[in-house]
């Protein structure tokens, strides 16, 4: 069974589309068949990888609130071993719409039962929020990644979605673990960034990631060519810092692969974060 990834944190400008559409292009560069899902009305995802979604046939939405079977809207990209779930304006009326549905937290979850027989990675862009469709993207998750900026305000709205957290463990979805906290944006010629990754490490400690991602202009360019950074330039630091937080995904999930998949998995498994340090 994949594995499925929420990447969430309600306050907005924390690098979360990018580190959704990075680390998911970063795992399916090292073999992992992965599978992004764009939860996020604004479809950010979606363009980043390439897709115009205003001309997408059937999208997220359909999924959520059409009874539309996911695998049914999977998307090929340019990159080998990387599909897309795309999302669609529509999307942003889909948390009314789902209201009085029944179960409506566990809709996601239902829908993402075929694709995770498919993917050895499930990707979730979730919106800047905590309303319904990051609910339904959480209960539907096995772990969650939570980017924080390495700027003033850091931690700032931070207990609200821990909270939502905790919530979603007692009410929906016991076994949601926190995967990792990623320092994004990080300067390490400012003091501000430096003391920020400290007080993160202090707070969360080995939940922090031990790669933080640089501030780097290819990253930022990137999407607006429709590619994620390793596509746009492979050598950038950028892209050296997304491949490593996935390795350190990759290692911090060798028990699973090696449980659902036997000691042949485990073992491509780690081969393939070793070969990303090259």
């Amino acid at each position: 069974m994949g594995k499925v990834i929420a990447i969430a944190n309600q306050k907005g400008g924390v690098g979360k589309t990018t580190s959704a559409v990075n680390i998911a292009s970063s795992l399916a560069a090292m073999e992992f068949a992965t599978v992004l899902i764009d939860m996020d009305p604004q479809a950010n995802s979606t363009s980043a990888l390439g897709v115009n979604p205003r001309e997408v046939p059937t999208s997220v939405y359909e999924v959520l609130v059409g009874n539309v079977p996911m695998q049914e809207v999977v998307l090929q990209t340019e990159m080998p071993h990387l599909d897309l779930v795309p999302s669609h304006i529509n999307l942003v009326g889909a948390e009314l719409e789902m209201i009085d549905l029944p179960e409506r937290e566990h809709v996601l979850l239902k829908a993402l039962k075929q694709l995770r027989t498919q993917y050895q990675f499930i990707i979730i862009d979730c919106p800047p929020s905590l309303g319904l469709l990051t609910l339904n993207a959480l209960t539907g998750s096995n772990s969650v990644i939570i980017p924080v900026q390495s700027e003033y305000f850091a931690l700032e709205g931070l207990g609200q979605l821990l909270n939502t957290i905790k919530l979603v463990r007692q009410n929906l979805n016991p076994a949601l673990e926190i995967e990792g906290v990623l320092l994004t944006m990080f300067d390490a010629r400012l003091r501000l960034s430096n003391q920020v990754a400290s007080e993160v490490r202090r707070y969360f400690g080995d939940k922090v990631f031990t790669t933080m991602i640089h501030r780097n202009v290819r990253i930022s360019e990137a999407p607006s060519f429709g590619k994620p950074v390793i596509l746009y330039d492979a050598t950038s630091i950028g892209t050296r810092n997304y491949m490593a937080v996935s390795k350190e995904i990759i290692q911090n999930n060798l028990a699973q692969f090696t449980a659902s998949t036997g000691k042949t998995a485990s073992k491509s498994a780690e081969q393939s974060a070793q070969e990303s340090e090259v």
